[in-house]
């Protein structure tokens, strides 16, 4: 059971408490409680010492000086650290550049049929689909089949810009969890929405990550910097709408709106879910 060693404003600045108290070995967290942060021990034992830290810093006998950490290198710190911060973002475009590659390269059409939301086999040149039996893995694998050079590269790029952000708030865990519920539930509406028919892509789950992002950033204040930027929002936003519209289907395009739409309800709502639900804790303890 956490133990509280104090209790100040939202706008104190508790960092240099924290610095002397991580110095001594002395586990503890920041957390937001009822308009207050209040630090929380980890261990009753550290109480003695943790209070004789707060009154020597509070007197000044003890003062803490914050530098800014040195900014990281664009060569092997900077990029080596965004991947591996993001193994999750980074698996779900490896996968979706492997299903493109299959359709691109001409896989046997058996082994696309097992990955699409309903089976099918080409008679005459046309899919004709069939229902799943227990086939569950069907409800996530469409999210990786792409069907041209556009559509896998657009993809591949939104779900890195926004998947990575989330994966390093939330941690790769939260992640897989979001990409889990955002594509079952797309995949799901987009059947719902046009029968049997073959769609596929990451657009669904990364318009998930766009209303989770969005949504937690505005939420809760500790996620601010989780919020794409407005041109991003505007943009797919805007993309949607003229999907919605119907302009590219009198072109001659297919695109799959209810996977869209599914997905950006989908995220928005688990982002508000989470945002409040964690409104009170610190967001480094995931």
């Amino acid at each position: 059971m956490s133990l509280e060693l104090y209790r100040g404003g939202l706008d104190e600045d508790l960092r240099p408490l924290s610095a002397l108290l991580w110095q001594q070995r002395i586990r503890h967290r920041i957390a937001e409680v009822a308009g207050a942060q209040v630090v929380l021990l980890a261990d009753q034992h550290d109480s003695d010492r943790a209070r004789v830290l707060l009154q020597r810093w509070h007197s000044g006998e003890l003062s803490v000086v914050l530098r800014p950490a040195p900014p990281r290198s664009a060569g092997a710190g900077g990029l080596a650290g965004n991947l591996a911060a993001a193994p999750v973002t980074l698996i779900l475009i490896a996968l979706s550049a492997l299903g493109f590659l299959a359709i691109y390269l001409g896989a046997p059409v058996a082994f696309i049929a097992a990955l699409t939301f309903h089976p099918f086999e080409l008679v005459g040149g046309r899919p004709v689909f069939d229902q799943a039996q227990g086939e569950y893995w069907r409800f996530v694998t469409p999210v990786f089949l792409h069907f041209g050079w556009l559509h896998i590269t657009f993809n591949s790029l939104w779900c890195w810009e926004l998947g990575r952000r989330i994966e390093q708030a939330l941690g790769s865990v939260n992640l897989a969890g979001l990409f889990l519920v955002t594509a079952v539930l797309s995949n799901g509406i987009q059947d719902r929405v046009s029968g049997p028919v073959l769609f596929g892509g990451l657009s669904g789950v990364v318009y998930g990550f766009l209303g989770f992002a969005y949504v937690a950033g505005r939420l809760n204040p500790r996620w601010q910097g989780l919020a794409p930027a407005t041109p991003i929002v505007l943009f797919m936003v805007g993309w949607l709408v003229v999907c919605l519209l119907g302009v590219f289907d009198v072109l001659g395009f297919s695109v799959a709106n209810g996977a869209h739409v599914g997905g950006l309800l989908t995220g928005s709502v688990l982002g508000a879910v989470f945002a409040l639900g964690l409104r009170g804790r610190d967001p480094s303890s995931r």
